[in-house]
């Protein structure tokens, strides 16, 4: 239907139902005589009158009667759906999907969430699991979580969770076995637990400072995990050493479970952060989410 006969349709429905081409006018802040022509032409294509006027009132002929009963119901189901639309927009509603990895996910996200969720009934957030270094336009995330240092510079970015630093650690038992290491080189001696990246394949290498100065070690062993959490699990079954992230250790420390080593040389990584592609990445739902996971010193 072109959209003129819309507009036309739209102008007799106002009329028959106020009975007024004033009150209708005013309706579309038009004047009464575009109003009036704008009805003519409307009768003139359909070849029948649709209205009487006299000088008192205005009323729906036979034709327009039939015409307000047929149609008059489907514009006003269109107006709900148009209202319940803009209500949407307005009120944070929608699904949103994330990529994060496993340890943000535990110490950061959900943490938050628990809290988010109950706030916004008409929100869902999709969270799927990811170590690696996924695209997160090609595989159509609405955003992604990784640490500061691997932000690609086109994102924009909301930091999401503090700096954090790695630790080594290893059980009693192990220790019992094995003098611990003081300094990072004594590592390619040890047992250590290794940490494969899933999208890459690589072997993470183990990286640690000295009075600025960046230090790699390429650790071997019996393990290679492309989960933290497994490595952790490793290390306290006393397979060997591993380097996890310093608050999932600590309470192991804490209750004799594990003992750390090298403390001293763990720099402090930039910490996580919720990245997107877009400025128009801006809907109700989006915006609630990032000031809920935004980080507050």
């Amino acid at each position: 239907m072109p959209r003129q006969n819309v507009n036309d349709l739209l102008a007799f429905l106002a009329v028959a139902r106020e009975r007024s081409f004033t009150r209708a006018a005013a309706r579309f802040g038009i004047s009464q005589s575009a109003l009036s022509h704008t009805i003519r032409q409307l009768e003139a294509r359909l070849g029948v009158r649709l209205l009487t006027r006299t000088t008192r009132a205005v009323a729906p002929t036979e034709a327009g009667e039939r015409l307000l009963q047929r149609i008059g119901p489907h514009f006003d189901q269109i107006e709900i759906e148009v209202d319940a639309l803009n209500e949407l927009r307005e009120k944070p509603a929608g699904t949103i999907r994330l990529s994060a990895p496993d340890y943000a996910i535990s110490s950061i996200l959900w943490p938050k969430l628990k809290r988010f969720l109950p706030k916004y009934p008409d929100i869902k957030v999709e969270l799927l699991l990811d170590n690696g270094l996924t695209d997160i336009v090609t595989e159509r995330f609405d955003a992604g979580i990784r640490m500061g240092e691997q932000l690609a510079k086109d994102m924009i970015s909301a930091r999401i969770g503090p700096d954090f630093r790695f630790a080594v650690v290893g059980e009693e038992s192990y220790f019992a076995e094995h003098p611990a290491p003081k300094k990072p080189q004594d590592l390619v001696q040890h047992n250590c637990i290794n940490y494969r990246f899933p999208t890459s394949g690589a072997l993470y290498v183990w990286e640690f400072e000295e009075n600025g100065r960046e230090i790699k070690i390429r650790v071997d062993g019996q393990l290679v995990f492309n989960n933290i959490f497994h490595v952790l699990d490793a290390a306290l079954a006393g397979r060997g050493l591993g380097y996890v992230p310093e608050e999932m250790a600590l309470p192991h420390i804490a209750k004799g479970r594990l003992a750390r080593v090298l403390e001293g040389w763990s720099p402090y990584w930039d910490g996580y952060h919720l990245y997107y592609p877009s400025r128009r990445q801006s809907s109700p739902a989006f915006v609630a989410l990032v000031d809920a996971l935004r980080h507050r010193d």
